[in-house]
Parts: structure tokens; C-alpha cells; sequence
């Protein structure tokens, strides 16, 4: 038996893609009419907490590691670029694109006890891959107790 995650919201999404990419609108690409900053798309990620790191991968196929932006500001970790389109012909044979473009962002709060002066990010085969360090937590410090 197959197990499918239920996302209404996603099939409706497509759907208004769809008919804008028929239309030929791209104002409401991200469903509030502001094409300015407007996000396209939403890559897939995987966060894990590893003992002394934060990895985070996030699925960015066609995307130029040079179009990728990641900053870490005020314990946000955001994840920003753009996936340009391939040239098209106009050919009766090409009728179908799922492949969204434009604009993304992921964002990410941080947590207290991560070096943001030292996260490193690499791109490969598709993949961004951002490692993200931890500060080793202080040992506990012993208060001596004077008496008078």
C-alpha cells in the first residue's frame, strides 16, 4: 500500500500556476498579485541536527550556485535565488511544464547556540548543502561559598 501525504493546498497552487503560465500572467506568481520579491517556487529540504552541527539540503536542480544567495541574520537562516527558463520553441509538441521558475526563499530560524560567522555552504549535483556549527556549551562553573 502506498502512503501519500494529503496537501490540498498544493494541487490548488499548481492549478493557479497552470492557468497563469496559460494566460501568460506572471503578476501572481506567488498568489498575492506583487510580482516585486514575489517567490516562485519552494525547493524541498532536509534539516537534521547532527552532535556538534545543523545540516540543512535543499533540492535546487538548475539552479547556478552563482544565483544562490545564503544569509544568516538575526537567527534567521534564509535560502534565496532564482531558477531561470530554458529557452523555448514554439512547436506544437511542447504542451506540458511542470518545472516552476522564477524566484525562492526558504527561511529558517536559528537557534541559540549555532557560530553564524562560520557556516559554510556547498552546491553539488543539484544540491545545496549549508552546515551550520554549533557553540560547544559551557561546562558549569563551580560558585564557591564564602563565610564570614
Amino acid at each position: 500500500m502506498l502512503l501519500m501525504r494529503y496537501q490540498p493546498w498544493h494541487v490548488m497552487q499548481r492549478f493557479h500556476r497552470q492557468i497563469d503560465q496559460v494566460l501568460g500572467d506572471s503578476s501572481t506568481a506567488n498568489g498575492d498579485g506583487d510580482s516585486n520579491g514575489a517567490v516562485a517556487w519552494v525547493p524541498s529540504v532536509d534539516v537534521h541536527e547532527e552532535a556538534d552541527k545543523f545540516v540543512v539540503r535543499a533540492d535546487l536542480p538548475g539552479v547556478e550556485p552563482k544565483g544562490i544567495n545564503v544569509t544568516a541574520e538575526n537567527g534567521v537562516l534564509t535560502l534565496r535565488g532564482e531558477r531561470h527558463a530554458e529557452p523555448r520553441s514554439e512547436q506544437a509538441g511542447n504542451v506540458r511544464l511542470e518545472r516552476a521558475e522564477g524566484a525562492f526563499q526558504r527561511r529558517f530560524t536559528l537557534p541559540d547556540n549555532v557560530q553564524t560567522d562560520n557556516i559554510s555552504a556547498r552546491h553539488a549535483n543539484g544540491v545545496l548543502e549549508v552546515t551550520i556549527p554549533k557553540v560547544a556549551a559551557p561546562a558549569p562553573r563551580r560558585v564557591e561559598i564564602q563565610t564570614q
